[in-house]
């Protein structure tokens, strides 16, 4: 597998800035047309670009090509320690199918039992709230504009 290295960071290299700074950061950024992006970034008191729920779509939407999301719930600063855990810890991630074969080898060379959580999707309502599904839980779930969020089970049969 070969990995473009833009910038530098903590996982495989890669662009690395804060989440407030993604969209700044790809339109100095080329021939990324149709690549896997892994998006990593965390979006604390910031919000994604205009018009997208979230950065990995945003992302999506400049690359064109597959999309994930992962890396962002782990520390690098405990990257190092991995090998000493008693047990090979999990990583979870979301993304698009195409992007299974390079985010899951991605997770098991740092380190990680990878483990799918299904597609991206967040959206908002017309309730003002922002709607996503958990389909490995078997859940939708909503965030209110105050950062409440709630589950709620899908209950039917194909569920």
């Amino acid at each position: 597998m070969r990995i473009t290295v833009v910038g530098k960071g903590n996982v495989g290299g890669g662009l690395a800035v804060p989440g407030g700074a993604i969209a700044e950061a790809l339109e100095k950024v080329g021939g990324i047309e149709g690549k896997t992006v892994i998006d990593a970034t965390n979006l604390y008191g910031v919000v994604p670009p205009a018009g997208f729920a979230s950065n990995a779509e945003f992302v999506k939407s400049k690359t064109n090509g597959p999309t994930a999301k992962a890396f962002n719930i782990n520390f690098a600063s405990l990257y190092p320690e991995l090998s000493k855990a008693r047990a090979r810890p999990s990583n979870l991630w979301c993304g698009d199918a195409e992007a299974r074969e390079a985010v899951e080898q991605l997770n098991r060379d740092a380190g990680y039992d990878p483990v799918w959580a299904g597609p991206i999707g967040i959206t908002a309502g017309p309730d003002g709230n922002l709607w996503f599904t958990e389909m490995v839980a078997g859940k939708v779930g909503r965030i209110t504009t105050a950062g409440v969020v709630t589950e709620f089970p899908v209950t039917t049969e194909s569920s």
